[in-house]
């Protein structure tokens, strides 16, 4: 927000993130087991009975919409082998939460008629054992990107994506997001997350976006990472689909968001293929991890066909520290 109420639409804000950003390291990340296939648009790395994990969404170049999430163990500095055996989920863009002592897995189902697009949801396993996820619900049709906090005591926080002409024609943006509390994952269900009250102002006009990996802080806040995302004309004519990394804190009390930013663009990673012309400037966050030295990796899908990881400054600071429980 500048001087007179001005707010910066989002390629001014992209325009001043370039000039001012702190990148401190920059590399992709391989994945071994799956040749002929990419892997993109992972879950956030997490340990689990002594070992360290990763989902990732594989799919070949050529393939759209044909997506299966694996589950992959570290192999090797910002190496990650296929675990062999596991299970193969019907699903893109994987995601993972604790909640208590069991792990949730989510990821959009895409559900396809005659070999067309017919809609698409949320699909969620959960389980203790990580080898043995089960089917427990499905969220709305037609929403992504649905994800869960575990909060102070029984709470779960629950962050929606809806989108759609409706919300188009009263928000000005292609999809928004909402934010609702359960008390118990047996809760969850697409009604509860379609009825989400809206959190205001995260979008402008013909802007979309949605939350990829939140964290409960130890302010009672919830910080985000997620993706904000617009279209744009490059020099040859061609409309790209433009998505950035960013974060805000969420105040749950005031169901606000704050200092919503920009933390990493396609420019931060290193440089390689997309998938489609138009996502040449795409990066997809999984989210954060800690370091000993206070910043933070940050790790995203690259142009819809890789992984990078990038080293920045923790972006929550002044609102709060991760809670252990979030530490995954």
């Amino acid at each position: 927000m500048l001087s007179g109420g001005y707010k910066m639409t989002l390629i001014e804000q992209r325009e001043l993130f370039e000039k001012e950003k702190n990148i401190y390291e920059s590399v992709k990340v391989k994945f071994t087991g799956v040749d002929g296939y990419d892997v993109y648009n992972p879950s956030l790395p997490f340990n689990r009975d002594g070992k360290t994990y990763i989902y990732g969404r594989i799919e070949k170049r050529e393939e759209w919409a044909r997506s299966w999430a694996r589950l992959f163990q570290s192999s090797g500095k910002d190496e990650w082998a296929l675990v062999p055996n596991s299970m193969i989920y019907q699903m893109e863009d994987p995601y993972i939460a604790f909640i208590d002592d069991e792990i949730v897995l989510g990821g959009t189902h895409v559900r396809m008629k005659q070999g067309k697009l017919d809609t698409y949801y949320g699909y969620f396993y959960k389980s203790k054992d990580l080898h043995d996820l089960v089917y427990f619900t499905t969220g709305p049709e037609y929403m992504k990107d649905i994800r869960l906090v575990k909060l102070d005591g029984s709470r779960i926080g629950v962050f929606s994506r809806p989108r759609g002409k409706k919300i188009r024609a009263k928000y000005g943006s292609d999809s928004i997001v909402g934010f609702t509390i359960i008390n118990s994952i047996d809760e969850l269900n697409a009604s509860v997350v379609e009825n989400a009250p809206i959190v205001d102002g995260l979008f402008g006009d013909d802007e979309w976006g949605g939350c990829n990996q939140c964290y409960y802080l130890d302010s009672g806040m919830i910080g985000v990472i997620g993706h904000k995302s617009y279209k744009q004309i490059d020099e040859s004519g061609l409309e790209l689909q433009v998505y950035t990394n960013i974060s805000f804190v969420f105040d749950i009390e005031k169901h606000e968001a704050r200092d919503v930013k920009i933390i990493g663009t396609r420019s931060c990673y290193p440089d390689g293929p997309a998938k489609k012309n138009s996502l040449t400037d795409c990066v997809f966050p999984a989210g954060i991890v800690m370091r000993d030295d206070g910043r933070v990796d940050l790790y995203s899908g690259i142009g819809d066909v890789e992984v990078g990881r990038i080293v920045i400054d923790y972006p929550f600071e002044g609102y709060g520290k991760i809670t252990k429980e979030q530490m995954v």
